[in-house]
């Protein structure tokens, strides 16, 4: 049995560390920019596992070569969203594809509500069970604080 000693959102690489310095989450970006990855910032105020599509924070940084550049766009959205999730994603185009090489969170809420495990009785005894993000239950710009 797994479980989660920390009660944190654990998605990405690094999820069960404490959280990254601006000086590690530089050196993760400049480690992808030196293997070729483009960087894009990305946020969301609900984390589901299955909400895979976050917004994106300006546009992917396929010509950066340099981790300055890509901070100064993290910078800016912890700026624009303090309350939300910020996560980097590194994509390796190196075969023509956008593959997602690198994924990690850098900002969280100061409070995470986490998730129910919800169970739905169905046709004879089967059941089925759901996750519920209990952060859901408020309205968008409620669910963080200010």
């Amino acid at each position: 049995m797994m479980t989660n000693p920390t009660g944190r959102i654990t998605q990405g690489q690094f999820s069960f560390l404490p959280d990254l310095t601006d000086a590690e989450i530089t050196a993760q970006i400049q480690y992808g920019l030196d293997r070729g990855y483009a960087w894009s910032v990305e946020y969301t105020d609900d984390p589901h596992p299955r909400n895979t599509y976050w917004e994106m924070h300006g546009a992917p940084m396929f010509d950066l070569h340099d981790a300055a550049g890509v901070m100064m766009e993290l910078t800016a959205c912890r700026k624009a969203f303090p309350n939300h999730y910020i996560r980097m994603m590194a994509f390796d185009s190196t075969r023509n594809i956008e593959t997602i090489t690198m994924s990690f969170i850098v900002n969280r809420p100061a409070d995470e509500p986490g998730f129910g495990l919800v169970r739905q009785e169905s046709n004879g005894r089967t059941m089925r069970y759901t996750v519920h993000s209990y952060a859901t239950d408020k309205p968008e710009s409620k669910r963080y604080g200010a």
